[in-house]
This record gives structure tokens, C-alpha cells and sequence, in this order.
């Protein structure tokens, strides 16, 4: 039988599959972070017709002849080059620009992707479509530890940070030294106790001398805490000071009011509460997601605190990974172990919220691949052909 028909019969098959390689990313082209394939081939063994051999000092030396047998796949190799950028101004899409992948949990298996088209269950956990559960590391009141083993990005909705007790309030500014002996200023601050309950503090600074104010405290218009005193420099500035302070509950801290950051110049009188901290109890209002990962709670409160950071991984050879389907991909015995860390750290990509990366097929380039391999299947189904004109022409022989 001839050798070119079995030749013939090998380009057609390894032509099919690189048309099916072909009409598979052609059928991608709008898939979320979908990474087209290519295909290379290799010719298969050759037939020895004639050795080779060694020249001598008669005659020259012969190279070999041989009649190959046809072709074969070489690889189907995954192109990850950058997709572009799809914006969605939805908080829970996410883009990884660079290398990465993220991580998903789906039962006991870890799988990755670069289709960040998030959002969250009814449990607040950030899962994909398929509800497979984003990684990450979890915080703990702002504090996240991301040397730790990654787990489920869990925010439930409606969270609730704790109250925190005010312990420290801060003025500063001038009082004008054209303040006459006897004359107030008054200065208000809201400040909360250990249970989060506001209250309207009221300090009052009364000019005694020419260089000594005290400091009072009040709340709704009963005196409170003790009272604090300034003395100035003939140049303006302190001399010495006393700190007024209050404790809102019996159980809470002491709060203390300074004053060290007053002076008296002269000129407009600038003095103000500059700072309070503390805060009242408050209830999860939105989140940011950054560059680096970090998934920024906002509260009611005012409070904005980190609660979670999402983890990326990244290969020696991510073209090793399996593709498993849903836009995952799993490790195999050349992609190379996880190496798991932050965005922007150790060579991955960072973070882009609000947009979705778009499938990196090229619809130029698969159409003219598209064109090769229908070409390169035409020629081999003629090859066959010419092929059984030969061999019937051999058969006519008997006639």
C-alpha cells in the first residue's frame, strides 16, 4: 500500500483537530477570561531508504535518505496573553492585570481562574456563576494576616463593627491675646462611651490673667470630669498646661482633652477641636475592592476598615494547567506547584475592581488559521485521492 496514502490520512486528522482548536476559540471570543489555543505539529518517524555514510579517501561521504510517514500533533498550547478590559462599574467584578490566577474552592478542590465575574451569596460568601467560593484571607477587627492558610472571602451583609470608646480629644489654634481677663470660648465635640452612645462634650476655656485660661468640662449643661488650666509665655506659647479629663461611664476609660497645641499671638483667634476619636457602633454600607486586594469595608459609622484580602496564585508554567471547564483550570505534574500571595507581591498582577478581563482571541488571526487548516485538509483529502488513482491505475494493470 502506498506510504502517501497513510501520509494523507495523518494531515487530515491532525488538520481536524486544529480545526477544532480553532472553531473552539472562534466559539470564545466573548467568554470571560478565556485564553485561545494553537496548535503545532510535527512530522512522525521516517523511513530509512538509505544509510548514511562516512567519507573515505576514495569517495565522498553520503547523507541518508528517507520518506517521512506522515504527521502528528505536537502540542496544543495555551496562548495567556493579556484580554482587554471590559468595565462594569459592578464592586464584585474583578480584573487581574498581569499574571494570576484566582483562587476557587469548589468542595475539597481548589481550582483557578482568570474569569472574575463575582458576587455574593446568600450566606456572603464571594463565589463565581458556578458558586465555586473565592480564597483570600479573612480580618480580624482591620488586622488581616495573610501569612496564614487562605480561606472563604466571607462578608455577610449588614456586618457590624463594635463601638469604640473615645479617649482622646485634641485643640488646637490660637486664642488672641487681645482676649480680655473674664471673656470665654467655648468648644464642642461629639464623643462616645464604651457602648457606643454619643454625647455632646462642651469645654470651656475662661481667661484668668493676663497669661492663664482654665479649661472646663461639661455635658448638657452640667459640669463633668475635671478641670484642666494654661499658662503662657510672655512670647505666646506654653508655659505649662493641665489636661482636662472625663470618664462617660463608670465602667469606660478616661478621656483627656489636650491642649498642648494651643497658643496665644496675636491676631484672629483660631482654636478648635481638630480632632476626637472614638466612634459609635456601625453597620456595613458598601466595600471597595483595591489594587492590592484589599476589600475596604465602608460603615455607617464612618468607619472605613479592612476586612478581607483575595489571594492570587501564580505557576512556573501555567501553560502545564488543565483546563477543567466553567473557565477553571487545574494543576498538573508540569504546571508546578501554587505559589499563593497578594496582588502586586512576587511577580502577580494586580487588581483592577469594576471591570471583567475579555477573552484573548484574536478573530483576525483565527480566520486566517481558519483558511490553513481548511487548505491543509483540502491538499490531504487530494493527496488520498491521487493516491487511489495510483493504485488504480496499478489494478488496471491486470486488465
Amino acid at each position: 500500500m502506498l506510504r502517501s496514502l497513510f501520509s494523507g490520512i495523518a494531515g487530515l486528522r491532525q488538520h481536524q483537530t486544529m480545526m477544532d482548536v480553532v472553531a473552539n476559540n472562534i466559539a470564545n471570543v466573548n467568554t470571560t477570561g478565556f485564553k485561545s489555543s494553537s496548535v503545532v505539529f510535527e512530522d512522525t518517524l521516517s523511513q530509512m531508504v538509505r544509510a548514511s555514510a562516512a567519507p573515505t579517501p576514495d569517495i565522498g561521504g553520503i547523507n541518508p535518505a528517507q520518506v517521512g510517514l506522515g504527521v502528528q500533533l505536537g502540542a496544543i498550547g495555551t496562548n495567556f496573553a493579556q484580554g482587554s478590559a471590559q468595565t462594569t462599574n459592578r464592586p464584585t467584578d474583578l480584573m487581574i492585570q498581569g499574571d494570576g490566577f484566582f483562587l476557587l474552592k469548589k468542595g475539597a478542590e481548589t481550582v483557578y481562574t482568570r474569569a472574575g465575574d463575582f458576587n455574593f451569596d446568600s450566606d456572603g460568601r464571594l463565589v463565581n456563576p458556578e458558586g465555586m467560593i473565592v480564597q483570600g484571607w479573612m480580618g480580624t477587627n482591620g488586622v488581616i494576616n495573610t501569612n496564614g492558610s487562605v480561606g472563604d472571602i466571607v462578608i455577610p451583609s449588614g456586618s457590624l463593627i463594635p463601638p469604640v470608646a473615645s479617649t482622646a480629644v485634641t485643640v488646637t489654634g490660637n486664642i488672641s491675646s487681645s482676649t480680655a481677663i473674664g471673656d470665654t470660648i467655648t468648644l464642642g465635640a461629639t464623643v462616645y462611651d464604651d457602648a457606643g452612645n454619643s454625647h455632646s462634650l462642651i469645654m470651656t476655656l475662661t481667661k484668668t490673667s493676663d497669661t492663664d485660661f482654665t479649661a472646663d468640662l461639661s455635658e448638657n449643661g452640667s459640669p463633668v470630669g475635671s478641670s484642666g488650666s494654661i499658662t503662657f509665655n510672655p512670647d505666646g506659647t506654653i508655659a505649662s498646661e493641665t489636661d482636662p479629663t472625663v470618664q462617660l461611664t463608670a465602667s469606660g476609660p478616661t478621656l483627656t482633652v489636650s491642649l498642648a497645641g494651643a497658643t496665644q499671638f496675636g491676631g484672629p483667634k483660631s482654636i478648635s477641636v481638630v480632632e476626637a476619636d472614638g466612634s459609635a457602633a456601625g453597620t456595613l454600607q458598601q466595600f471597595q475592592i483595591g489594587a492590592d486586594g484589599v476589600l475596604i469595608g465602608v460603615f455607617s459609622n464612618g468607619i472605613k476598615q479592612p476586612m478581607a484580602t483575595i489571594a492570587i496564585a501564580n505557576f512556573n508554567n501555567p501553560v502545564g494547567l488543565e483546563k477543567l471547564g466553567n473557565s477553571t483550570y487545574g494543576t498538573s505534574t508540569n504546571s508546578g506547584l501554587p505559589q499563593v500571595g497578594t496582588p502586586g507581591s512576587g511577580g502577580r498582577g494586580t487588581l483592577i475592581g469594576g471591570a471583567l478581563e475579555m477573552s484573548n482571541v484574536n478573530l483576525a488571526e483565527e480566520f486566517t488559521a481558519l483558511i490553513v487548516a481548511q487548505r491543509g485538509f483540502q491538499a490531504n483529502s487530494r493527496v488520498i485521492t491521487s493516491s487511489d488513482e495510483m493504485l488504480q491505475d496499478l489494478v488496471n494493470i491486470k486488465r
